[in-house]
């Protein structure tokens, strides 16, 4: 999946990367076709091609939160190595996609571990099979299933896994102190999501873990988006995780209720839109219609 090339951001915040001097930006005078800037507290984001990616960086270490395709994750190294010398402590990948791990084999030999949900292993390792491209995986070596904490400097990085939603494998993964959350493909802000049901998907339990966001995270909480319609919304606020939550139920209602109605396939694939739905985007509606008929008719 393609996200069209834009403009690097130079509007930092003050104060916002505390352990960095006023040099160490540098390169923002320079055009690129991405986005990489600080959000809080040494944490940031990353957006060239594929799902957006968090990193952070401070005086022990650097984490990356997805890796979208090798050649922008070469960028992404490149600018971290800009600011730091310190090592590449982990890679963590929120979902298999390609969009989001097809880039963590350019961490091969420069990150010290990769961590994924258990199911997001299994679907990354499977769909390299089917694809033949199992050479070009660098596979997690650490994997977990419900929750899953660990500690770098001063932050605390805690998973979360509520079930299955765009995959059986996708986790939301908090930077506790810096209160950022990347949720993955959990979130298409403001755009017709993909919902893929070969990799466990459920249009019913979507929405189920975003409630459960909404109760394990706060009103300050920053979070990264997956994907959004427009490339610059790729984070957001609480408001946004009802909106996709909100979108999530009434596709699942508006389903349920033309199956009981006795439409057929094909006259729930003509919609144009989700009755109760105004914000959402793009291509892809029938992506949703065609996953929601195959949950709720098998």
């Amino acid at each position: 999946m393609k996200r069209r090339n834009f403009i690097f951001n130079t509007a930092l915040a003050a104060g916002a990367f505390s352990i960095f001097g006023k040099s160490s930006f540098a390169s923002v005078l320079a055009d690129q076709s991405y986005q990489f800037k600080p959000l809080r507290r040494n944490v940031g984001m990353f957006a060239e091609q594929g799902g957006t990616i968090a990193w952070l960086v401070n005086k022990e270490g650097i984490v990356v939160v997805d890796a979208e395709f090798p050649d922008p994750a070469k960028h992404l190294i490149a600018e971290l190595q800009k600011q730091s010398d310190k090592p590449f402590q982990w890679l963590i990948n929120t979902h298999h996609h390609g969009d989001h791990t097809s880039g963590n084999i350019s961490f091969k030999g420069i990150v010290k571990n990769v961590a994924a949900h258990a199911n997001s292993l299994t679907n990354q390792k499977n769909s390299a099979i089917a694809q033949k491209k199992e050479d070009q995986q660098l596979y997690p070596d650490t994997t977990f299933t419900d929750t899953w904490k660990i500690r770098v400097g001063d932050e605390s990085i805690k998973a979360y896994y509520f079930g299955p939603g765009h995959t059986n494998g996708d986790s939301m993964i908090h930077f506790e102190h810096a209160n950022v959350v990347h949720m993955g493909d959990l979130i298409f802000n403001r755009r017709y999501p993909f919902i893929d049901k070969s990799a466990g998907a459920s249009v019913k339990n979507w929405p189920v873990t975003l409630e459960m966001a909404q109760k394990k995270f706060d009103k300050d909480t920053l979070f990264v988006f997956g994907h959004a319609f427009d490339p610059l919304k790729v984070t957001g606020d609480m408001e946004d995780i009802k909106a996709m939550q909100n979108y999530m139920e009434k596709l699942a209602d508006f389903v349920q209720g033309s199956i009981k109605d006795g439409k057929s396939k094909d006259e729930i694939l003509q919609a144009k839109s989700i009755p109760g739905v105004t914000d959402w985007q793009g291509d892809g509606i029938n992506r949703s219609l065609e996953a929601a008929y195959q949950e709720f008719t098998s």
